[in-house]
């Protein structure tokens, strides 16, 4: 991902005079920039007072926006977990990654009629942003609370042996059930301390079953052991095993409670696929190991050959990919409406102005901004001043203003935490 500077400047005799003396003091020499012409159609310039009070409205809109296309994006890359490689190819715009949409872009007229009033234009985009960015706030609490559960569930599943859930682990035929004076209980005990466990458990109370002691399941630190014993010995049982480090577990075996354990995580489990795998409408086809285990969970009888057909992104990342689209869509159209209201207010009317992307090289940004500010100081004199002042004194930042002779906005692709 990269950064754009999309800029404008005023017509010469002809925008092409514009373009082309652009072009000479930034490519044909030095090779400081990747430049594209950009599209804006004849908008409705409307009176003064309302573009000069435009421009300050579309500033505070072209932040909202950034910040919901970076939150559709992030959230985006959360949900997909294990697939983060595969995010950024699922951020398109329009169905185009989004450089090839940035350079090559064509007002939409269908969404933003330009008979509209450039007013009217951005009421259209705030609210259409706006329910993009209430809807991922509903769809983000649901998922999370949905992720949360399972988490929570999986917890009890896994990990030590003295808190982990152990009904996957134990079965019927390792306890004494229904009987009045006999029970069966489950102890914890370390690696370390296996010896003394066999030769002091029957002691540990009276009235333990002789060699009723069996080792039902380890982990990396400890072993669960069972032990049957008379219902009546179970607090001195308890309190002698604690003193010799052995761990109770506090366990009775119920078949419908273990049942109804299992179900709830499965159905979680089913829950959460079901955000990314959907059996029955065309999605887009994954092709990475983690995605077709993924797949294979959901879709257990189908040979691996057809599970590449099969793995469909469900409603979720659907919606994430179809909202980023609008959001990112609709963030371009603001980039090109805060243009052409600025280019107005500064070079007048009639409209006359070349609009311009450049695409900067890294190594070679400052000294772009200096060819830029030779080329274009006549248009502000002021500016220009400043522009000099900042390049001759190290460290003065003036990145918060961003004010040049020319009309310049910056357009940062780079929308994630992580780099893909």
């Amino acid at each position: 991902m990269t950064e754009f500077w999309l800029i404008s400047a005023p017509g010469e005799k002809t925008c092409q005079q514009t373009w082309d003396k652009m072009m000479a003091a930034t490519t044909r020499t030095n090779n400081l920039s990747v430049n594209h012409k950009f599209s804006i159609p004849d908008l409705k310039v409307g009176t003064l007072d309302v573009l000069v009070g435009l421009s300050d409205e579309l500033a505070k809109l072209d932040s909202f926006v950034e910040s919901v296309v970076k939150k559709v994006a992030q959230y985006m890359a959360d949900v997909l977990e294990d697939s983060r490689d595969k995010v950024q190819e699922n951020l398109l715009a329009n169905g185009v990654d989004l450089i090839t949409y940035i350079t090559r872009f064509q007002w939409d007229m269908a969404k933003y009629p330009i008979k509209q009033s450039l007013k009217n234009i951005s009421e259209i985009i705030s609210k259409q942003v706006t329910q993009i960015d209430n809807d991922l706030k509903a769809r983000a609490s649901a998922y999370n609370n949905l992720k949360g559960n399972l988490q929570n569930l999986e917890r009890k599943n896994a990990g030590s042996l003295l808190t982990r859930s152990l009904a996957d682990i134990v079965k019927k035929e390792n306890f004494v059930l229904d009987s009045e004076y006999l029970i069966t209980l489950l102890v914890v005990v370390p690696k370390t301390s296996y010896p003394d466990w066999q030769k002091t458990y029957e002691t540990l109370a009276e009235m333990v079953v002789p060699r009723s002691s069996n080792l039902l399941f380890e982990d990396n630190d400890s072993g669960l052991f069972s032990v049957t014993l008379f219902r009546k010995a179970i607090d001195d049982f308890k309190h002698k095993a604690r003193e010799n480090k052995f761990t109770v577990r506090d366990f009775q075996y119920n078949e419908e409670e273990m049942k109804a354990d299992k179900e709830e995580m499965t159905r979680l489990s089913t829950d959460k696929k079901k955000q990314f795998v959907s059996g029955g409408s065309k999605g887009e086809v994954s092709q990475s190991p983690s995605d077709l285990k993924q797949c294979s969970h959901v879709l257990p009888d189908r040979p691996k050959s057809q599970i590449h057909f099969f793995f469909l992104f469900g409603p979720l990342v659907r919606w994430l990919k179809v909202n980023f689209s609008e959001a990112f869509i609709a963030w371009i159209h603001i980039k090109a409406l805060r243009v052409f209201v600025e280019s107005v207010l500064r070079y007048g009317l009639p409209v006359n102005f070349q609009a311009m992307l450049l695409q900067p090289n890294k190594k070679t940004m400052k000294k772009l901004r200096e060819v830029l500010n030779d080329l274009y100081k006549h248009l502000d004199s002021s500016a220009a001043a400043i522009m000099d002042t900042a390049m001759d004194i190290p460290g003065l930042n003036l990145s918060q203003q961003e004010y040049y002779p020319y009309v310049y906005y910056k357009i940062d692709c780079n929308l994630l935490d992580f780099k893909v």
